[in-house]
């Protein structure tokens, strides 16, 4: 049993070695020095990898990102004028923009000066932006400043505030705070939520438990979680330190997110789940993986409960793999024990919940069981198992466009199960050895309203109502092959074009197909792959960026980019709640060119447009390939959805957003966006 464990463990090591970012490759310190007794200067050391470079705090117009220290005036203290070089450097001149800079390789240093307002102590805080290039690639970071300045002036940063990454500086209780709440926060995911049921159920199937054996199994529940997804980590970390890589790849994360077989695998779960809490069988895991040296009675199913926090762990990482990958993010930077820590803090806030949920059937076995009540749970969730588990079946079907679970057909599924469910509850459906429902309680009768509640719901989503609380969970609106709200919006585009027809004296055929002038071998009409794909809300766009770049040069208009997935819940979230919004639907359609990039699709690019990477060396061969090397190599992430304003030359306008509800704060960056296009204002210059 002890090989099992260990073996799987190491194996397990590779599947978790994924990143949503790139590594920083600078490292700074910090030091204060009191210049006299009004003013202090801020000293920022960068030390930086070979092969890589920094700028200058002084570009020209035209030029890449330079460094810039940000500080806010407090009470404390003021910045006096802007962030300066220590370090003197060569000039560069760039032959396409024809203009000189500096830049630094191995070391640089730059200072920040303060005029003092009250004296010490008192925090420092601020940040250093700046861009990090090696071999055409630029990653765009930021360095968070929290110095100490008082009775004891600091001669570099404190270790315990140090960050990396372009991640805070802080100390470790503020990382372990911040690992509990993602914790919390994580369970509230569609992929980590469906699991709930499931970990009840599996620990309902006890028979004659003694309490010490209940609270023991699920002990080890929990503890099972925890080294789950602590150990990997702490191995890569130390694997890491002693090899001494500088970045990991985000491949496996991706394949365990939406390829077929981990997704239909993770659905035949379910299913098998289901079907053993409709009756048709017991499921008994574990007993033929238990180390037969040991026959105590409280280990009797420890394998099983080994698979169920493994099942767990592996079918919610698809949510969860964002928020491991940041964390890993730091195991790169010679700070061994403090990811550690916090992965550690995470995945106790993260286990904890499920080990209460396991001492639960414990405490419900002990209750009269008149009624059959205590089957009726289980048959309650065998039909939520159902449900959910068709959303792994989902992914798979439009990452590979199998056309068996579009929307309606999805909705269908739904629909019919949770009116079977409601049908169960009013006692008109009852299994092999259920007693006739003679009556309803409170209770019951309050599951039955909710139920058939969330079935009347779901209905009018049949033809095209948004369902946004369901969002997260169903295939694309776009899917959905009668979309009542389609129909009408493109009928009334219609009669709009007709009537601007019939008054310009124009004939409907001459003004159905306008071709954009200024690129005589593009028309803005014809998007590659709109077969495969399509944008939400029947807004018009490109899922090709040479394309989109095209249109964008012909109609002089700014680019909207969307890295998503066909996987991505946040992205469908964002659609659903954000882009509905008027505001934001008026402008994408009319101010922007849309692209959307799917960073996961399996379909196969013609073997003239395979080429190897010069991020990962790797030969590149579908389209979901291709632009997830696109948006790491440009972008240094691989995090969806991720949104990019760009120019015409590759330059991006705003910085890039990411899931954030907030619809306001999306109108103002895309505002923000089109004017700094209209004015010819970067936010920073990123290099093809």
């Amino acid at each position: 049993m002890k090989r099992f464990f260990i073996t799987f463990l190491l194996v397990l090591t590779t599947a978790f070695s994924v990143t949503a970012q790139i590594m920083d490759p600078v490292k700074w310190t910090f030091a204060i020095n009191d210049l006299n007794d009004e003013e202090f200067e801020l000293v920022a050391t960068a030390t930086i990898e070979p092969s890589y470079h920094v700028y200058s705090t002084t570009m020209p117009d035209m030029a890449p990102l330079p460094t810039v220290f940000s500080f806010e005036a407090t009470e404390y203290y003021e910045p006096v004028g802007e962030g300066y070089d220590l370090t003197e450097a060569p000039l560069f001149y760039d032959d396409i923009f024809e203009v000189e800079y500096k830049q630094f390789a191995n070391t640089a240093s730059f200072g920040q000066k303060f005029k003092k307002l009250k004296d010490g102590p008192f925090q420092l805080v601020g940040e250093v932006n700046y861009q990090a290039c090696k071999d055409g690639m630029c990653v765009s970071l930021t360095e968070d400043v929290n110095m100490t300045y008082g009775e004891a002036v600091l001669t570099e940063a404190d270790p315990a505030t140090e960050g990396v990454g372009g991640h805070a500086r802080s100390n470790i209780w503020a990382m372990i705070l911040e690992a509990i709440l993602w914790g919390f926060a994580a369970l509230l995911t569609p992929c980590v939520f469906p699991m709930i049921p499931m970990t009840v159920s599996f620990f309902m199937h006890g028979e004659g438990e003694s309490k010490a054996q209940g609270r023991f199994k699920a002990f080890m529940y929990f503890l099972f979680i925890v080294l789950l997804y602590t150990l990997p980590i702490a191995i890569i970390i130390l694997v890491t330190w002693i090899v001494g890589g500088n970045s990991v790849t985000a491949d496996i994360f991706n394949w365990l997110a939406t390829h077929w077989l981990p997704n239909i695998l993770f659905f035949l779960v379910f299913m098998v789940f289901a079907a053993s809490f409709f009756g048709a069988f017991e499921i008994t895991l574990g007993s033929n993986m238990v180390n037969k040296s040991d026959s105590k009675q409280n280990t009797k199913n420890l394998g099983g409960i080994f698979f169920m926090a493994l099942t767990l762990v592996l079918v919610s990482f698809a949510c969860t793999g964002p928020i491991v990958g940041t964390v890993l993010i730091k195991s790169t930077s010679g700070e061994f024990w403090a990811p550690i820590v916090t992965m550690f803090a995470f995945a106790v806030a993260f286990a904890l919940p499920f080990a209460i949920f396991a001492f639960f059937p414990n405490l419900l076995q002990r209750l009269p069981k008149s009624g059959g009540w205590l089957n009726s749970v289980k048959v309650v969730l065998g039909f939520i198992e159902v449900a959910l588990g068709f959303k792994f079946l989902s992914v798979a079907d439009q990452t590979y466009h199998w056309h068996l679970l579009d929307r309606e057909v999805y909705l269908g599924i739904w629909i019919v199960c949770f009116a079977l469910l409601g049908f169960y509850l009013l006692g008109k459906i009852r299994f092999k050895g259920e007693k006739e429902v003679k009556e309803l309680g409170v209770f019951r009768l309050i599951l039955i309203i909710i139920d058939f509640t969330f079935v009347i719901y779901m209905i009018p989503g049949m033809w095209g109502a948004p369902l946004k609380a369901l969002s997260g969970y169903l295939p694309p609106k776009q899917t959905l092959d009668f979309d009542l709200n389609r129909i009408i919006e493109e009928n009334s585009e219609k009669v709009i074009e007709y009537v601007d027809a019939k008054f310009a004296n124009m004939t409907v055929a001459q003004s159905a197909a306008p071709t954009v002038q200024g690129d005589e071998n593009f028309t803005c009409e014809d998007p590659k792959y709109s077969d495969l794909f399509h944008l939400a809300h029947n807004l018009k766009g490109y899922f090709d960026y040479d394309q989109a770049l095209s249109c964008a040069k012909a109609q002089g208009k700014p680019i909207f980019v969307d890295f998503t997935g066909h996987g991505c819940v946040n992205c469908r979230e964002m659609e659903a709640n954000v882009w509905s919004d008027p505001r934001v639907k008026d402008m994408l359609r009319n101010d922007f060119v849309i692209c959307a990039l799917y960073v996961d699709d399996k379909t196969s690019l013609p073997e003239s447009e395979w080429y190897t990477s010069s991020y990962d060396g790797k030969e590149k061969k579908t389209i979901g390939r291709k632009y997830a090397d696109f948006q790491i190599s440009k972008f240094g992430t691989n995090a969806q959805p991720y949104y990019c304003l760009m120019d015409h030359k590759g330059n991006l306008l705003m910085k890039p957003r990411a899931y954030d509800l907030d619809k306001d704060a999306f109108v103002n960056f895309l505002k923000e966006g089109l004017k700094n296009f209209q004015e010819g204002t970067f936010y920073q210059h990123v290099l093809d």
